[in-house]
């Protein structure tokens, strides 16, 4: 059996979704999973574009993961003993694909193959979700309280993960009767989700959609933290990605005085970095509308680069050195074309480095302890 992994914000992106891919097999089923208030699961299973089975459920602790342990992964095994061909699992808002897949690829046997993982969203509402500084749960995507994740954090993490994206009006647009296709919100939106997934097919409501692009172990790879994919190579619409690299370690000071400019007006900033008074450690960085933080990922890897054998248009390491191994600092910073200037931000990037004579002298001379709080 196959298996298409369905995530979106939007319950109305999420069904024209699910009955599009509904039908490119001819014996389908489609389920709609949603985590209501009261840990209560609802799952509404649909043949052919009609009901056969409403349940609902109720979750000793409705959690997301729960939800998809105990719900969503239960259904399809049984769903596979019915003789389905392919099912289409419509996750409740805020699930992560990959999240499901993961589970889901613990349960598989060798009857089910996970074939696509699809992000359905409104490109027209993607600028807006990317700068709504409100949680999930307070936006009301999901029920969880706990759920501090923004609609930006949530729509990064599942451009990386999938290879699809397909485009469908939300239900703002459905309740008010708008018509947003081929708007100007919607041509920006749709610009900028190539933008934020290069590697994604991008599907509009006439275009092919082609079952069986998903590839696990990619996914996974491309969006490890610190991982920076090359941006597309057209640079002269609405919104561009700068990436620029730099061989010699970060000065704390100038390095956090950057960083706000760095981040101002940016879409999506993300990256690694080499900083001098932490130089052993790798630390990264993501910023995502109005949030940005930084963490470590512990040590550098003791390996030249040039060894390494990176995933598919995936740039993983800067090239070897023999002294440094794979130290660098990489960033990309993706926003609208007239807010990431490419020379300022490169220029503004080299000042941060240290100067040959900083890198002569001791340490006490430019050591400027790098708090994470005080960066951000």
């Amino acid at each position: 059996m196959h298996i298409t992994v369905l995530s979106s914000l939007d319950t109305h992106c999420r069904d024209s979704a699910a009955a599009r891919l509904g039908r490119t097999h001819g014996n389908s089923a489609v389920v709609l999973h949603d985590l209501l208030d009261g840990s209560l699961v609802l799952r509404r299973v649909y043949r052919g574009g009609q009901l056969f089975e409403r349940e609902t459920t109720v979750l000793e602790h409705g959690c997301l993961s729960c939800t998809v342990r105990l719900d969503v992964v239960p259904t399809a095994e049984r769903l596979a003993s019915c003789g389905f061909d392919q099912v289409v699992l419509g996750l409740p808002p805020g699930v992560a694909a990959a999240m499901a897949a993961a589970e889901l690829k613990q349960a598989l046997d060798g009857r089910m193959v996970i074939d696509n993982a699809v992000l359905a969203v409104d490109p027209a509402e993607l600028e807006d979700h990317m700068w709504d500084r409100h949680t999930l749960y307070e936006s009301g995507f999901t029920a969880m309280p706990e759920d501090d994740r923004t609609s930006g954090e949530f729509l990064i993490g599942e451009l990386g993960h999938v290879d699809s994206v397909m485009l469908f009006p939300g239900l703002s647009a459905g309740l008010s009767g708008e018509t947003r296709i081929d708007s100007a919100h919607w041509r920006a939106g749709t610009e900028l989700v190539g933008q934020l997934a290069p590697h994604a097919a991008v599907i509009g409501s006439a275009d092919k959609f082609t079952p069986g692009c998903y590839d696990h172990v990619e996914a996974i790879a491309r969006t490890r933290p610190g991982v920076v994919r090359r941006p597309p190579d057209d640079a002269t619409g609405t919104f561009s990605t700068v990436l620029h690299a730099l061989s010699k370690p970060l000065h704390p000071g100038r390095f956090r005085e950057a960083l706000p400019q760095l981040a101002a007006g940016t879409h999506w900033m993300r990256g690694r970095l080499w900083i001098a008074s932490a130089a052993n450690i790798r630390i990264t960085v993501q910023g995502i509308g109005p949030r940005v933080w930084l963490e470590s990922t512990g040590p550098w890897s003791v390996e030249a680069a040039a060894q390494a054998k990176p995933h598919t248009g995936v740039d993983m390491v800067l090239d070897g050195h023999a002294h440094h191994g794979d130290r660098g600092t990489v960033l990309a910073l993706t926003g609208r074309s007239e807010d990431v200037n490419a020379q300022e931000i490169r220029q503004l990037l080299d000042g941060c480095q240290l100067t040959e004579a900083e890198m002569e002298a001791q340490p006490a001379a430019w050591d400027d302890p790098f708090e994470l709080s005080k960066a951000l």
